[in-house]
């Protein structure tokens, strides 16, 4: 059962509205079904509408911060509870720690940054928790293209692609959460390296040939 979601979004609002409109409901939302919100911790931008509707709504909400962004006076100063952090990286394994899922909305390179190293945690075993994309206004579209030529050019496996939940519906998004189920790692190692072994001899056969040219 999903207790807590942590949510990665932008610290700017940004110039569409749809992406303050999504971020108020998904607070709302999270709140209304006694979901914890866990999130950077800022009261600025999307960070700062999500966190404050979902107060609002009497919702429980988490922030976790690196001190020498805390020091910018952009800390929330209202939530339930708020963790100060060494540095980004630690900022990273304690919203990690603390979360049952995960969604990205609108953002730049943190949400970038943050969303890769869940994937990757996911793919890896380090944890197995869901994962998902708020899509508002077709806003991932250019990620999951590049999943898509990931999985196209064999650098993607398709089970990982078809883990990543997406939706531009905040209710939907979060129901499909909790569909969630790790891929097995062993076998897509294994699948791996069978297909590394005929690449290379393919690649090796290539150069041989033409060397012969």
């Amino acid at each position: 059962m999903i207790k807590s979601i942590c949510v990665f979004c932008g610290s700017s609002i940004g110039n569409n509205p749809l992406y303050a409109d999504a971020a108020e409901k998904l607070g709302i939302l999270l709140a209304e079904n006694n979901i914890t919100l866990v999130y950077g911790g800022g009261n600025i931008g999307l960070m700062g509408i999500i966190a404050d509707a979902a107060l609002k709504n009497g919702g429980k909400v988490i922030g976790v911060m690196p001190g020498h962004l805390a020091e910018h006076e952009i800390a929330h100063t209202g939530l339930t509870e708020f963790y100060v952090t060494d540095n980004m990286m630690d900022r990273k394994k304690k919203l990690i720690e603390i979360s049952d899922a995960f969604i990205s909305m609108p953002g730049g390179f943190g949400t970038l940054d943050e969303s890769a190293e869940v994937l990757t945690w996911n793919q890896l075993h380090l944890i197995h928790k869901p994962f998902g994309l708020l899509n508002i206004d077709g806003y991932f579209d250019g990620l999951l293209q590049f999943v898509n030529r990931g999985v196209q050019d064999s650098l993607i496996r398709e089970e990982h692609k078809k883990s990543i939940f997406v939706d531009d519906n905040p209710e939907k998004l979060v129901n499909k959460l909790g569909f969630f189920a790790p891929v097995e790692m062993e076998k897509w190692i294994s699948d791996i390296k069978a297909a590394d072994s005929e690449n290379h001899k393919t690649f090796l056969t290539n150069v041989k040939n033409r060397s012969k040219e």
